[in-house]
């Protein structure tokens, strides 16, 4: 039992880190890989489904703010938005490898909901990024013990 906590609190730790908040989702990793005796998988795969549903929730605002788009407060012009989709066009839909950085990676996700990226292509880059990073620092910590 105190293991389907400490995983599902892994979960809720890289739920919250995928999405905009500010959450060490590593941390919480690292102490289950050193505290546990089950694979290491298991917890570098549950680190990575909160992970990335909580950048497919940054994904969702990012649509939803399109709605938005047109109000007098609306925090962009036209022309910054177009300017933006020319930009993600050319460089963002790969720059979704990096989603995995420190406060570079969660604006990117947003952008992507904004820019109408395919939520397929965005959850296999995704996944792929926030796997890479989950299986570095599970071989980080598994190399110091």
């Amino acid at each position: 039992m105190a293991d389907a906590a400490a995983y599902f609190g892994l979960f809720l730790a890289a739920l919250a880190a995928g999405s905009i908040l500010p959450v060490p989702s590593e941390a919480a990793l690292v102490a289950i890989i050193l505290t546990s005796d089950h694979p290491v998988w298991i917890a570098v795969a549950v680190a990575t489904v909160g992970n990335v549903i909580g950048s497919m929730i940054n994904w969702t605002l990012g649509r939803g703010i399109e709605r938005l788009r047109g109000t007098r407060w609306f925090p962009a012009s036209e022309a910054s938005i177009e300017r933006a989709g020319r930009w993600y066009h050319k460089y963002g839909r790969w720059s979704l490898l990096l989603s995995f950085v420190p406060i570079i990676g969660d604006p990117l996700t947003i952008v992507a909901g904004v820019m109408k990226e395919s939520p397929w292509f965005f959850f296999i880059v995704v996944t792929i990024a926030k796997l890479g990073r989950y299986v570095t620092v599970a071989a980080l910590t598994l190399g110091g013990t």
